[in-house]
């Protein structure tokens, strides 16, 4: 089996999914397809090198990491979405 490789832009926003807090771990792992103890590396990575961290340049199409991250994306708007027509909703209660 051959070992995956992410581009270093995929693993930061990957960890930005993660430190936003608004979704589980595992969630955020599944979506992208990578083990959740790699997202914990990742994060130890940045916290350890900040912007020298992931110097190579990954050999994963970066079409694929475009795809997972925007796929990721919409899935977390799709819920605030979900939240701002409840709050909509409950609000427009309280004003009647």
């Amino acid at each position: 089996m051959k070992k995956q490789s992410f581009s270093p832009e995929f693993k930061r926003e990957a960890v930005r999914l993660m430190e936003e807090g608004e979704q589980e771990i595992a969630q955020i792992a599944r979506e992208l397809g990578v083990r959740r103890n790699q997202l914990y590396k990742w994060q130890k990575e940045i916290q350890t090198h900040g912007a020298k961290a992931f110097p190579g340049a990954g050999c994963r199409p970066k079409q694929v990491d475009e795809h997972q991250l925007l796929k990721a994306r919409i899935k977390r708007l799709e819920q605030e979405n979900e939240i701002l027509k409840k709050a909509a909703v409950y609000f427009a209660k309280e004003s009647e």
